[in-house]
């Protein structure tokens, strides 16, 4: 019976803590909205803390396929001189880190061939670059913080000794003494009769 009852408690406490870890994990971010707008059609505004990145591109490229999807850019005909003298080196490597069929281990260097083609086709890549764009204005976004910051200071200063003055009066209301023939500003309270 304890173990049914210690399996009980343990279910709840999983139920309870499952919902809690959640929400924990759920930590609010900025929202970044990437658009591609053509030709002079206008940048939509950011609105509700959000930051919108508009990347121009030019009013023929409209109703086209993308640039990187329209041909191979692995093709030798759009590689530089360079990069085939170097595809020479490996032409006949066989073995470990090779991606060869041939010798123990051929295979190895495929996936590491691979990632570096994306990552060399990335870099040659003339598609925008939103992550450049976010930081540019997020910077720009940042430039006014400080002036802001020392407007609100200024405020909040002259708010704080409005208060303070206010105080003041009060507390020097209070402490004078009362002009003959005026009233108390509270009426005494009345005692109850004593048995």
């Amino acid at each position: 019976m304890k173990r049914y009852q210690t399996a009980a408690v343990l279910i709840v406490a999983a139920l309870f803590a499952v919902p809690v870890s959640a929400a924990a994990q759920e930590t609010p971010r900025e929202k970044v909205n990437q658009l591609i707008v053509y030709g002079d059609d206008p940048c939509p505004a950011s609105n509700d803390g959000s930051i919108t990145v508009c990347a121009r591109k030019d009013e023929a490229e409209r109703f086209r396929i993308p640039a990187p999807l329209r041909d191979n850019p692995n093709a030798t005909v759009n590689q530089g001189w360079t990069q085939r003298v170097k595809a020479y080196e490996t032409v006949g490597a066989a073995g470990i880190n090779s991606c060869s069929p041939v010798g123990s281990g051929g295979a190895s260097g495929c996936m590491a061939q691979l990632i570096n083609s994306a990552y060399a086709e990335k870099k040659q890549a003339s598609d925008v670059q939103f992550g450049k764009l976010i930081e540019a204005e997020r910077a720009k976004r940042t430039q006014s913080i400080d002036a802001d910051t020392a407007a609100e200071q200024a405020r909040v200063e002259v708010l704080e000794k409005e208060y303070e003055a206010k105080l003041k009066r009060e507390r020097d209301a209070e402490t004078q003494p009362a002009t003959p023939g005026a009233q108390p500003a509270t009426a005494p309270l009345a005692t109850p009769p004593q048995p």
